[in-house]
């Protein structure tokens, strides 16, 4: 293996970031893509009415509501490192989306709110991040405005996430008294507000500021050296392997809507997050140094380019080097596949990839040959990389064309949007269609790219919540099975599948039918 791919391969740095709405998740992707000279001005989630909108939100709903509803992916170069940034929804309703992706990385960055702390979806994809052992690293954002003290929200981070901290930063005020941040890493300080030149002070070797400076008058000053003190003290010894193993938090503070601490967060970073991680598959854990190409698609998009109607699988590189117009192995098919058109992305912005390696997110194009949690591999050795989770529906909608001349277009936008793996698709013994989703927003929007994608209006009519059961011994089950209250229906993978009313009547079926084996996604 040639030493130069060996040090491509370390030199990547893929993450997601993770947060709850609102916490400043795209604010801060578009800083980093700023200083990594990816785009020339940050857009802003507030961009309705500036016309301005975030890189990483291109979906149109995206930029009428100031979210993000779909998982994007970024690449950029930063001094000697490639960043690839996996940009997630924070909504709950999109969950699945995240955990994907989460699947996809090899560490996570947390942005917690200072004036709100850990919130709810905060909290669910930090169990996922710990429950895959990457190191987590956490941007405590909004230090701009008035928040929560800074030892309250380590204390909170530590007793509700279960992870130790350590605060590579400490803030000196914060809202309109906000001077800047003690660089306990760098051993200076920060200052917020000032000329460039004036950025930096150098902290002497008791980590104070030597001689005089107008910043050794204030209070906050003085009250930030005790604070300092009592972490040097007191609090948790700093620690790479900790990091490493996902045990220890390196904490951030700053504001990402001003773009203050970003870049100082960015640099130390890059240090101390890990290059790609080896990966498991049946046949065992494969190096990312490894010499034959192999990766797994975690998401498939369609209409990231509505003037070709295009769909985009989305391959996470795990071992190899990536060519344009090499040859791979379906494992699910054993198919051969040639890769000739490939794609790196900036949110929707996409140029061709010749090369890549691993640690690298690649797309592919897609004709209908992929699913979620597929593998590609290089060569005759086969294997699969570990399944991906899929969710359980909750909610469900029977769904029709309002114009039943357009049924040809309907079709076509249903399956393409199912295979996105956002919706499940249902059908009934009477040609129904019926989708199930974790969260009511994601029929909102399937209804609007439904529209604006395929020119298609369509009316959803809800059934309410179900209990959704695939069968392990499917020649058991019969019609006379099914009922108001248990209706059998096929995926889209023709498996049966019963959508329960609620639990009494799922444990009534059981008492009826014991030999029928039920079991849910996840």
């Amino acid at each position: 293996m040639k030493i130069d791919f060996i040090q491509e391969v370390k030199s990547r740095r893929t993450f997601a970031i993770i947060s709850h709405p609102d916490a400043g998740k795209t604010t801060l992707t578009e800083q980093l893509l700023l200083f990594g000279g990816a785009i020339r001005a940050a857009g802003t989630v507030k961009g309705k009415k500036s016309g301005k909108f975030a890189t990483s939100d291109w979906m149109e709903i995206e930029k009428q509501r100031g979210i993000s509803v779909t998982s994007s992916v970024m690449a950029f170069d930063y001094d000697a490192y490639r960043v690839n940034i996996l940009d997630t929804p924070g909504h709950q309703d999109f969950s699945e989306d995240t955990y994907r992706t989460l699947m996809a990385v090899d560490s996570a960055v947390m942005i917690i709110d200072s004036a709100k702390g850990i919130e709810t979806q905060t909290l669910k994809l930090f169990k996922v991040c710990r429950m895959r052992g990457i190191p987590i690293f956490t941007f405590i954002n909004k230090l701009d405005r008035q928040g929560r003290e800074p030892l309250e929200l380590l204390e909170e981070l530590e007793e509700v996430l279960g992870i130790q901290s350590y605060p590579m930063n400490w803030p000196i005020g914060m809202g309109k008294e906000f001077l800047g941040i003690y660089d306990r890493f760098n051993n200076r300080i920060e200052q917020f507000r000032v000329e460039d030149e004036d950025r930096f002070i150098p902290l002497n070797d008791e980590g104070e500021i030597e001689g005089a400076h107008s910043l050794k008058e204030s209070n906050l000053y003085d009250q930030t050296l005790q604070d300092v003190l009592l972490l040097n003290e007191a609090g948790n010894q700093f620690s790479r392997e900790r990091i490493a193993n996902g045990e220890l938090s390196p904490v951030f503070f700053g504001s990402a809507l001003t773009n203050f601490g970003v870049q100082t967060f960015l640099e130390t970073y890059l240090q101390f997050a890990p290059s790609p991680q080896p990966r498991n598959s049946d046949a065992g854990e494969i190096e990312p140094t490894a010499e034959e190409f192999s990766g797994f698609v975690f998401k498939i998009q369609a209409n990231m380019n509505p003037a070709h109607r295009d769909r985009i699988a989305f391959v996470r590189i795990c071992s190899g080097q990536f060519e344009r117009g090499m040859t791979v192995n379906l494992a699910r098919t054993g198919k051969s596949i040639k890769l000739a058109q490939s794609t790196q992305f900036l949110a929707d912005d996409r140029s061709t990839v010749n090369e890549a390696v691993s640690g690298d997110i690649i797309g592919v194009y897609d004709t209908g040959t992929y699913q979620i949690g597929d593998t590609l591999v290089q060569g005759k050795q086969g294997f699969q990389y570990e399944k991906l989770p899929q969710f359980t529906p909750e909610l469900f909608v029977r769904v029709t064309a309002k114009n039943v001349m357009k049924q040809k277009h309907f079709q076509k936008g249903i399956l393409q949007l199912v295979q996105e793996g956002a919706i499940q698709y249902y059908k009934t013994r009477t040609e129904d269609i019926i989708l199930g989703a974790v969260g009511q927003l994601q029929f909102e929007v399937f209804e609007h790219r439904m529209k604006n994608e395929y020119n298609v209006d369509v009316k959803m009519e809800p059934i309410g919540s179900k209990i959704a059961r695939w069968i392990e011994n499917e020649e058991d089950v019969k019609e006379t099975m099914s009922s108001s209250r248990s209706m059998l229906v096929k995926d889209r993978h023709d498996n049966l599948v019963f959508l329960f009313e609620n639990d009494f009547a799922m444990r009534w079926f059981n008492d009826k039918n014991p030999d029928i084996r039920l079991y849910s996604l996840m």
